[in-house]
């Protein structure tokens, strides 16, 4: 099970990262954290990936005062989401036809939903951003879903003043990326391992023997 789980924790990650950088060529708009990102990436001059990589470990700061901490898969989203988008700019071409441009978004809104499937499945922890809106829901009692659209109307806004890329692809990723992970996340989701009953519950007692059934197995 670990291993199954870090191979989709990292392969999601990269994933992400690539999906990132197929928005931004797609040239149609990006999804709210990123048109941040990519706004703050023109007027700093540094690549979008190291934004991503600065603004994870500032939303990080925010969980303090939440009293949300990171998990294993919180510090590796964190860094490598950023990292594989910058590769992934260096090696897909821009496309300078509509053609090209509605096809990447495609391919981009599906590997984001494959990839945040993956990730989440793993269950290492959620990511800088995520835990940042469930954190806030936790302290506030606002429900996820306000504490989400409140950060992503910041977040969208900010960027949009700063530049950043708003367009048909926020509008097809706010409405497509929900249910298409809400269908993947079953095929992805690592079942937690079963725990052996306690001693002298007679729980151990309740499966009949040769049943074939043994700790683990859902």
């Amino acid at each position: 099970m670990m291993t199954r789980r870090l191979l989709q924790l990292f392969t999601g990650l990269a994933m992400y990262g690539i999906s990132l950088a197929m928005f931004i060529r797609a040239g149609l708009g990006l999804d709210p954290w990123d048109v941040f990102h990519q706004g703050v990436a023109g007027k700093t001059g540094l690549s979008i990936g190291a934004v991503v990589v600065i603004v994870s470990f500032l939303v990080l700061l925010l969980w303090i005062p939440l009293r949300q901490w990171p998990g294993f898969g919180t510090l590796c989203n964190a860094v490598l989401v950023g990292v594989f988008a910058d590769i992934g700019l260096a090696l897909i071409p821009e496309f300078a036809h509509l053609g090209g441009q509605i096809g990447m978004l495609g391919g981009a809104v599906l590997l984001n939903g494959i990839a945040s499937a993956c990730y989440i499945g793993a269950r290492f922890g959620p990511g800088a951003r995520d835990g940042l809106m469930t954190g806030l829901a936790r302290r506030t009692g606002w429900s996820v879903r306000t504490s989400r659209t409140g950060i992503e109307i910041v977040v969208l806004a900010a960027g949009w003043l700063l530049g950043g890329s708003v367009g048909v692809g926020t509008v097809v990723y706010a409405l497509a990326i929900g249910p298409l992970v809400q269908v993947l996340l079953p095929w992805f989701a690592v079942p937690e391992a079963a725990r052996p009953p306690a001693p002298g519950s007679g729980a151990d007692q309740a499966v009949p023997a040769g049943s074939g059934w043994h700790v683990g197995q859902k």
